[in-house]
């Protein structure tokens, strides 16, 4: 097996990411995750390899976040966002595509699953779109609560800014 490299690499200070997410909705409730030692939620996913298509990519992630059989559907939106965090600039493009978990669905157990995936605790939880849980909960990209709420179908892209300006 030749060696993985996920697209992720600094560059004069900052860093770049290639990243895939799942958006999961069943019950009108969202898949978030949380990592054990970070103060916010993601949806489900990763980055990509490289070499690796982004629709596969997300199969990937998913296989080993979840370890359950997923349906990966249509890219709903796409962004490029740039923020800092640990004090290093990011600049981060991602894919978010709808995907299915057949038969999983939410079943009022918080967390609904936990699991483990490259050295974290990784904790799922399904949370309500309606009201503001999913800001409760800190999900970032920060402009995803109100996307998921108002999913249109129809693709979408975001470019998301959050570097201080001088």
């Amino acid at each position: 097996m030749s060696a993985r490299h996920v697209i992720s690499f600094p560059i004069d200070g900052q860093r770049f990411n290639f990243r895939v997410a799942a958006i999961i909705v069943a019950d009108d409730h969202v898949l978030i995750c949380r990592e054990d030692d970070d103060d916010y939620c993601m949806l489900p996913g990763g980055r990509v390899e490289l070499g690796e298509d982004s629709r596969l990519s997300l199969t990937r992630e998913i296989a080993e976040e979840l370890a359950l059989p997923a349906d990966v559907g249509a890219l709903l939106a796409t962004s490029e966002s740039f923020y800092r965090r640990e004090d290093q600039d990011f600049h981060e493009v991602g894919f978010f595509y709808r995907v299915d978990l057949p038969g999983q669905a939410p079943d009022g157990k918080s967390p609904w699953l936990k699991r483990f995936d490259e050295g974290h605790d990784l904790s799922f939880h399904w949370v309500p779109l309606a009201g503001d849980a999913l800001e409760s909960y800190n999900l970032l990209p920060a402009w995803l609560p109100e996307f998921l709420r108002r999913r249109t179908g129809e693709l979408t892209h975001v470019v998301d800014d959050k570097r201080s300006r001088a």
